[in-house]
C-alpha cells in the first residue's frame, strides 16, 4: 500500500490560519496538494499575515489558496464563510478547527467576561465551524479539531481553556456517532507545549519547569502537530475515528 498522502483536489478549511500552527497546517496540507482556504478573525494583523501566506501558497500553485474573514464565534459569520466556500469550491472535505485564544488567570482572578470569552472561541466555535461545515462538507471527509494538553492534565491558570477544551475532546467523540453515516471521520489533537510566538514568552524559569516534564526534552514544533492533523485526513487513517490524539513528547506532568 502507498504511505504518500496525496490530497490533491481536495478543499480543506483551516480556522485561525494566520500564524502558529493554523499557518502551519496551512501549508502542511497544500503541500499535500489540497486547497486550502485560509480564516482569520480580522483582528489585528491577522489579515495580513493571512493574505502573504495565501500569496505565498497561491505563487507555489496557481489558484489554490483562498482567504475569508470570519470570527468563529459569531453564527452568521460563519454560516457566511461556509456558503462562500461552497460557491468558490463547491464543497468542502476537511475542517480544521484551530482557531483559540488564551485568557490566562487563576479561578480566584479570572473574570466572567475572560471566562465567556474563551468559551465563545475555543468551544463555541467549533461547534459553529462542524454545525455549518457539515452543511457543505462531502461525504467521506474529516473533521480535526485542536484539543488541548491542558484538557487532560489541567494547567495551572488556564480553567477556561482547559474547560473549553474538554469540551471539544468530548464534541468529537459525539461527531464520530453522528457523521459515521456519512463516511466522516471526527478527531482530536491535544498539543502539548509547542515552539510558537506565543511559547517564546514564557520566563526561563518555567520552560525549565515543563521540560522537565517532557521526556523528549524539548518543545514540540508546529510540522508535529500539522503532520498529525494531515495523518488524521488521510486514508491512512480510515479506521481513527472519535479520538483525541496527544501530541506531546511524552508530558507526565
Amino acid at each position: 500500500m502507498a504511505t504518500t498522502i496525496d490530497l490533491s483536489g481536495k478543499v480543506a478549511l483551516i480556522t485561525g490560519a494566520s500564524q502558529g500552527i493554523g499557518a502551519q497546517l496551512a501549508r502542511t496540507f497544500h503541500a499535500a496538494g489540497a486547497m486550502v482556504v485560509l480564516n482569520h478573525p480580522n483582528l489585528g494583523t491577522t489579515r495580513a499575515d493571512a493574505e502573504r501566506l495565501a500569496a505565498e501558497l497561491n505563487a507555489l500553485r496557481p489558484d489554490s489558496a483562498d482567504v475569508l474573514a470570519a470570527d468563529v464565534a459569531d453564527a452568521e459569520a460563519v454560516r457566511s464563510m461556509m456558503q462562500a466556500v461552497k460557491a468558490r469550491r463547491g464543497g468542502l472535505d476537511f475542517l480544521i478547527n484551530n482557531a483559540a485564544i488564551l485568557r490566562d488567570r487563576t479561578i480566584a482572578k479570572l473574570s466572567p467576561d475572560d471566562w465567556q470569552a474563551v468559551l465563545d472561541v475555543n468551544l463555541t466555535g467549533v461547534f459553529h465551524c462542524c454545525k455549518f461545515g457539515l452543511e457543505v462538507m462531502r461525504d467521506g471527509g474529516a473533521i480535526v479539531s485542536m484539543g488541548s494538553i491542558a484538557a487532560i492534565h489541567g494547567f495551572f491558570g488556564q480553567a477556561n481553556d482547559a474547560a473549553a477544551k474538554a469540551g471539544v475532546q468530548a464534541m468529537m467523540r459525539v461527531l464520530a456517532r453522528e457523521c459515521a453515516r456519512r463516511g466522516i471521520r471526527a478527531n482530536a489533537i491535544a498539543p502539548g507545549v509547542i515552539d510558537t510566538t506565543m511559547a517564546a514568552t514564557i520566563p526561563d524559569a518555567a520552560r525549565a519547569e515543563m521540560l522537565r516534564n517532557i521526556p523528549l526534552a524539548r518543545l514540540g514544533t508546529t510540522a508535529e502537530v500539522a503532520n498529525v492533523a494531515l495523518f488524521l485526513c488521510s486514508p491512512l487513517a480510515s479506521y481513527v475515528s472519535g479520538q483525541t490524539i496527544e501530541v506531546n513528547g511524552g508530558w507526565r506532568g
